[in-house]
Order: C-alpha cells, then sequence, then structure tokens
C-alpha cells in the first residue's frame, strides 16, 4: 500500500483525499477527505484572471491540507487544478502561491486528463456490478466546466465542455452585480441553451446516447441525491451509488430554480457555498439525462481526487520498477 494525498482544485471547491492505494488491486482506504468552497473561479469568466480575495481563500485552504498531510505522513501528493485556472492570465500567481505552501506544482491538467481521472475513479467499485450494464457515461460536473467520459474498462471517448455551475450562474443568473432570486423564466431559457450547445459539442467526440449506464460525480450531483433521499444531514455513505430517477432530478430542479435563495439555503443538506450555483448545477444534470436518455443517475462520491491518487501510487510503482 502506498499512501498518498491527492488534491483536486475546481472552480468552486478545492478536496483533499489521503489514502493507503494498492495500485495492483485497486483496493484504497481513505484515511482524510474534506472539502471547502473557496470559488476560485469568482468572476474569471468575466475578467480572464483570478480575483486576489479567490486566491487568498484558496491558499487558506492549502495551508490547512499541508498540515493534514505532514500529520497523515503521505509519500507522495499530487495537486491537479482545473478549469478557473486553466483559463486565468494570472495562474502563475497561484502556481507560486502553491509551490510555497505545498511544495508542489499544481498541474494544470487538460479537460481530457481530467475525464480520465474521473472515470477511474468513478467506475473502479462499479465495474464488477451485474446489475449495472456497459458502457458507462461518467459525468462530472464541476463549477466551470463538466467532463463526459464514455468507456467500459477504460476510457473509449472524452471531451470537456465549459458549462459548469459556477460558469452558468455567473453568465445567466446575475444581474446589475446581484444573483437573480428566484432567476426569471428568460434567464433559464438562455441557461438552457447554453447547456445544450454544450451537449451538442460533447457529442462531437463522445457519442452520449451509448450510454447503458449513466454516472453522476461532484457536487452539483451528490446535493441533488442528498435532496432526493430526503436526508437531513449530508451522509456520504448514503449517497454513494444510490441511484436517482429522472423524474425525482427534474422535480428538484423545478424546485430549485424556483425557490429564493432564503429557501435553497434552508434545505438541511444545502452546503452555504452551493445556495447561488445549485439551480444552475441541477439543471445541468437534467439536461445530460434528457439528452442520454438516462432513467436514472448512479451517483458516486468517489471521482477524480481517487483517480488522482490511483495514478500516483501506479507512478510510484513504475518508478520503483525503473529504478
Amino acid at each position: 500500500m502506498k499512501r498518498v494525498a491527492a488534491v483536486d482544485c475546481g472552480t468552486n471547491s478545492i478536496r483533499l483525499l489521503v489514502a493507503d492505494v494498492d495500485p495492483a488491486t485497486g483496493e484504497l482506504k481513505e484515511l482524510d477527505r474534506r472539502m471547502q468552497i473557496v470559488r476560485l473561479g469568482q468572476d474569471v469568466d468575466r475578467t480572464g484572471r483570478l480575483a486576489p480575495e479567490a486566491l487568498e481563500r484558496t491558499f487558506a485552504a492549502c495551508r490547512e491540507y499541508a498540515a493534514v498531510i505532514k500529520g497523515l505522513g503521505a509519500e507522495r501528493v499530487r495537486f491537479a487544478a482545473t478549469s478557473a485556472s486553466r483559463d486565468a492570465e494570472n495562474r502563475a500567481d497561484f502556481v507560486r502561491g502553491v509551490v510555497d505552501i505545498l511544495g508542489v506544482e499544481p498541474e494544470v491538467i487538460t479537460g481530457d486528463q481530467e475525464a480520465e481521472f474521473s472515470f477511474n475513479g468513478a467506475t473502479k467499485e462499479l465495474t464488477g456490478r451485474p446489475d449495472l450494464a456497459r458502457p458507462f457515461l461518467v459525468v462530472d460536473i464541476g463549477g466551470g466546466s463538466t467532463e463526459f467520459v464514455l468507456g467500459n474498462d477504460s476510457v473509449r471517448a472524452a471531451r470537456s465542455v465549459d458549462v459548469g455551475c459556477v460558469r452558468m450562474t455567473e453568465r445567466h443568473l446575475v444581474h446589475n452585480g446581484e444573483i437573480s432570486d428566484p432567476p426569471s423564466a428568460a434567464q433559464i431559457a438562455a441557461m438552457k441553451a447554453d447547456i445544450a450547445k454544450a451537449l451538442d459539442h460533447a457529442e462531437e467526440a463522445v457519442p452520449l446516447a451509448e450510454a447503458a449506464t449513466l454516472v453522476g460525480l461532484a457536487g452539483s450531483v451528490t446535493t441533488v441525491a442528498a435532496i432526493a433521499l430526503g436526508l437531513t444531514h449530508y451522509d456520504s455513505e448514503a449517497i454513494h451509488h444510490s441511484r436517482i430517477p429522472l423524474a425525482k432530478v427534474r422535480e428538484i430542479t423545478d424546485r430549485l430554480l424556483t425557490a429564493t435563495h432564503a429557501e435553497r439555503a434552508a434545505i438541511p443538506v444545502m452546503h452555504p457555498g452551493r445556495v447561488d450555483v445549485i439551480g444552475a448545477g441541477a439543471l445541468v444534470l437534467l439536461a445530460i439525462m434528457e439528452r442520454t436518455g438516462a432513467e436514472e443517475v448512479v451517483v458516486s462520491e468517489h471521482d477524480i481526487l481517487d483517480g488522482i491518487a490511483y495514478k500516483v501510487a501506479e507512478d510510484m510503482d513504475e518508478k520503483k520498477d525503473r529504478d
């Protein structure tokens, strides 16, 4: 077993996994998994730059994670940075800050790499399930982008598109500096059109209709699942591998898009950092299910973090073999 740490820094959140991993068997024993909403992608779609306050929120989380990694004695750390830092003009400031705190350079991974990590993290536990048909279509709905990856045991086709809960909210639901509460019918229609265009782009590379099982990842999906399950508090074990029907996703999406900020915030499982962006995230999920014809989504709590951890352990084994 290799003790490794994986950090996934996205547009909306930054997450840490420290785990013991056996790359030969795929066994992964979780030691610590945590998440903070830092909104690194705040206004990046509009300005093209990472905001100073967003960088500081992210660095504060990195300092906390550095202490956890040191305390648990991880042998190797890999830091994957996704959509927001790919797009930003001042990403050198971000890279320098992460190196100073964690001692590793953030790897600004491509959309295809992101999709591969998500696929491996999400499906390793599902491959032996006789009740789940293949191929799997894994969709990772992030803050700034959504990854689509189709495959059986490995990736067959993948594409990343610039549609996510933060990007859609900032692009369509902000008026005069304020988030619409709730959004208008015209705003929702514009968001649906934007998502549909992105799905057309995804379909150019990934045959979405061939998916036999839809696997959904990340905070928008897990929050919708928690609401669908009627949880009074966020329960990762209950959410992991839950199966949420299309009709339930449609019902929850309609509820979120017609609710006020206060009504969304009052939902027991709602993370404060998701209150303003969950409606857009749920709409992305619903649009994907309708486009693919999926009658349900299988929800996974294991995602890009687990895929990164597997890859770190595999690389350590390969290096040992070369040495």
